[in-house]
């Protein structure tokens, strides 16, 4: 949670309070003739918000985006080639929101709209703004990615100019949300965020705020000069295990809890402060409008507005091997995808039990034939797959870590809680086995044995598995009370790892580049900035933050309940 501080700004709450404070801002604009903007990010729940703004707001005409756009059977044809009839992939889209709208139906309302002379206009939905560039007023009602997700999964929502929430299939929602859906409002909303007057939060159904764009605006400046999490998103998987649960303080209740992915900013939220109110906005958010300050100059101009670098929890103790699996190559997943790079990753463990393994790599003489026609027949029903007959298993202790570059077939085992650090393309997971279970949803997962076969590296075997990706520590620097250690990534991947275990204060600096860091020993530990550009930052154990590159110096020392104890951090930043 970011504290906005400085200026005072106010956060209306509850319908009945947002509506007379835009009625107070419509009131005092000048001229007859008013026009007020409601710009729309997917995800909203359009009823919940006109319903409200129809009867709190004081107007004389509604206009609703979505009456100019194509119709639904246009639209489905407009997507599909990005859509695809995979239930899984799709293609990253090049499509903007002008393209789902009628041409001659806007320029027909913009005609229209020229000729009024008084009144109070609203606009509303998605693409609001292309139907008139220059509004009195403009709200943006903006939404996380997780929460989307959530409520397509409960079918709230719609995709992007269709009625379709009802699709019997949830993930078909994701996968349009994710290749076509939100690639097109983010290209619309870097395009507004600056002219926001008011940013409208609707996460909490039936709980909206409403709060200056300019509170936003100087929230987002106050991030990257401090370091800053996200806010956690944990969820229950087929092999979901039992240690988050009481780490993390979660729901007892719950059945298991599979993953927790908490520094993905492309889909977690962001929480700012004013006073006793809290704004919850998408973090991507702070990427797209504060890119250099937040990734570097050198890390900007690699990837651009995107946050290259994933941080996220696989929990299995108690649990279930996660499936067997292997991310795409450069090459493919950009020619497949439209995605530029790849996920390429590493697993840190937490936490082991006796039993707990790894698979990793190939065994030496694999037969590749043989073992895709037994993973066929598998996925046929005929009999199970013998995963370890073709792939090395690895015992594995706490603090182990084991790289993981595109193209090497990998999976966690049972009774392990896992750090995952990866780039970012999370969705491209291509599985070859999944021990034969159904997802949460009782639909089998999906399997990808034909995208796999093509991007498994067959000479990724027992010795250069050992050589290469298991525990490649070294030490790199120490001193008193601190060793820093170099734990990966592989050579073939961009992200850098350093874990630093400590008893005193660690001088660290950002070296003009992002720094995403994990507590991965001790219970707590304090970041301090040596010349006060921020106050002090308290991080819990297993608590992951991120520290932008525009802070240059800090340093992480034991605080609290830790004591004289011997901490550890693990931080990851991409290599320049």
């Amino acid at each position: 949670m970011v504290e906005v501080k400085g200026a005072s700004f106010q956060v209306s709450t509850g319908w009945a309070a947002i509506s007379e404070r835009l009625n107070d801002s419509i009131k005092a604009l000048p001229g007859l003739k008013k026009v007020v903007l409601v710009e729309t990010y997917q995800g909203v729940i359009h009823e919940e918000l006109i319903a409200n703004l129809s009867t709190g707001l004081k107007y004389d005409r509604f206009i609703n985006a979505s009456d100019y756009m194509y119709s639904e059977e246009e639209i489905k044809k407009l997507v599909f080639p990005d859509v695809t009839d995979d239930r899984i992939f799709g293609f990253l889209t090049r499509l903007s929101i002008e393209d789902y709208l009628d041409s001659d139906k806007v320029k027909e309302i913009k005609a229209a709209l020229e000729t009024i002379t008084e009144g109070v206009i609203l606009i509303y939905g998605s693409g609001a703004s292309l139907l008139y560039s220059k509004p009195d007023l403009l709200v943006y009602a903006d939404m996380a990615r997780w929460e989307i997700q959530l409520r397509m999964r409960k079918h709230l929502v719609d995709n992007l100019g269709l009625k379709n929430k009802h699709t019997t299939d949830w993930m078909l929602l994701y996968k349009q949300g994710y290749f076509v859906d939100w690639r097109v409002c983010d290209k619309l909303k870097k395009t507004l965020f600056e002219r926001i007057d008011f940013l409208l939060d609707t996460t909490k159904i039936g709980e909206p705020k409403l709060v200056e764009g300019a509170a936003i605006r100087a929230g987002m400046k106050q991030a990257i000069n401090r370091p800053f999490s996200v806010v956690p998103f944990f969820d229950p998987g087929p092999w979901g295990g039992q240690w988050m649960k009481e780490v993390c303080n979660l729901d007892p209740s719950a059945p298991n809890y599979a993953w927790c992915f908490n520094c993905v900013p492309e889909e977690n939220s962001l929480l700012l402060k004013f006073g006793d109110d809290i704004i919850e906005i998408p973090s991507i958010n702070l990427v797209f409008m504060h890119p250099k300050e937040l990734l570097g100059e050198l890390v900007y101009e690699r990837f651009g507005d995107e946050f290259p670098i994933r941080f996220d929890f696989l929990d299995t103790m108690n649990g279930g091997h996660l499936s067997l699996q292997v991310h795409p190559l450069t090459e493919y997943i950009q020619e497949k995808f439209g995605m530029q790079y790849t996920q390429d990753e590493s697993y840190y463990m937490m936490e082991t039990g006796d039993d707990t393994i790894v698979y990793l790599g190939l065994k030496e003489g694999v037969n590749p034939e043989l073992m895709i026609a037994e993973l066929e027949a598998a996925q046929k029903d005929t009999k199970s797959f013998d995963a370890e007959k073709h792939v090395q298993t690895w015992p594995m202790k706490k603090h182990d870590h084991v790289l993981i570059p595109a193209g090497t077939i990998h999976c966690s085992g049972k009774n392990s809680m896992v750090l995952e650090i990866s780039a970012t393309p999370y969705i491209f997971t291509f599985k070859l086995w999944d021990w034969g279970r159904l997802g949460m949803d009782g639909k089998p997962r999906p399997i990808n044995i034909e995208h796999g076969k093509k991007v498994i590296q067959w000479d990724r075997t027992t010795q250069w598995t050992r050589d290469n990706l298991i525990n490649q520590v070294q030490t790199v620097g120490q001193g008193e009370g601190w060793i820093e250690e170099r734990t990966g990534l592989h050579e073939l991947e961009f992200i850098e790892t350093r874990r630093h275990w400590f008893t005193k204060k660690v001088d660290h600096h950002t070296n003009g580049g992002v720094h995403v860091i994990c507590l991965v020993e001790g219970d707590e530990v304090i970041v301090e900035s040596p010349g006060n550009i921020f106050e002090p930052f308290i991080v819990h154990y297993a608590e992951v933050f991120i520290v932008p590159a525009a802070i240059g110096a800090y340093t992480i020392r034991p605080f609290g309940s830790a004591g004289d104890q011997r901490c550890a951090t693990l931080k990851g930043y991409v290599r320049v």
